[in-house]
């Protein structure tokens, strides 16, 4: 397994962040009105086979929605910052900038248990988990940990049988279960104390991303080959 190349130090952190993110976002769909994982597509779409086997038209209906969101999410990304590489200089201010929208417009749905909310969130995440794809051919993904964690698994496996690591994509899985992990705990300590209105802090962290990305670009707008867009 060949070594990759060092992960930016402005990676690192966006990969952290965005993963701390994902979790307290999470944390309040789990512990909501629905109790449902709002990043969790593999889970969800159980949830809409079952649905259907039990011919409950409306339940599908709700999950149908909510993988259809998280879709349309991504598909935004996409449209948005056209890249799967990941980069700077890439319409990643604006990705995030649309992202704190999408949570903070998902507040008050929450509040009224109107499942809408949900469907904002969703597509929230999805936004998160296409903007951040790939650095350097290792896929990276901020909203949800099994891959993550069957990548732990084969990594100790091998380093148990004495076969060669990437260390960067080890410690990439790491960084970002650990932060996934960390933003779920703040979470729910959050949602303890303010309800549905503990997702204001997710939309207002991804909200002052967005800008502080938007600043550089801005400043560094005057210098050639920064990445473009």
């Amino acid at each position: 397994m060949p070594v990759l190349r060092q992960l930016p130090r402005w990676a690192w952190f966006g990969a952290g962040v965005l993963a701390l993110i994902a979790g307290l976002v999470n944390a309040a769909g789990y512990l909501g009105f629905r109790h449902q994982s709002i990043s969790n597509m593999t889970g969800n779409t159980s949830l809409l086979g079952i649905a259907l086997g039990r011919g409950d038209a409306g339940e599908a209906l709700h999950w149908a929605l909510t993988i259809a969101a998280f879709v349309l999410g991504a598909m935004l990304s996409g449209m948005i910052v056209q890249q799967s590489t990941l980069q700077l200089g890439r319409r990643y201010g604006i990705a995030l900038l649309l992202e704190s929208a999408l949570l903070f417009a998902a507040v008050p749905l929450l509040d009224a248990a109107d499942s809408l909310g949900l469907y904002l969130a969703s597509a929230a995440v999805g936004l998160q988990n296409g903007m951040v794809s790939a650095y350097s051919g290792m896929l990276i993904r901020t909203t949800h940990v099994t891959g993550i964690f069957t990548d732990l698994g084969i990594y100790l496996g091998h380093l148990l049988r004495g076969l060669p690591v990437d260390m960067l994509r080890l410690r990439v899985c790491v960084l970002v279960a650990a932060c996934f992990m960390l933003g779920s705990a703040i979470g729910a300590v959050l949602f303890g104390r303010m309800q549905d209105h503990s997702l204001l802090v997710p939309a207002t962290l991804t909200g002052v991303c967005g800008l502080i990305y938007a600043v550089y670009r801005y400043f560094a707008s005057a210098t050639p080959d920064t990445g473009g867009g």
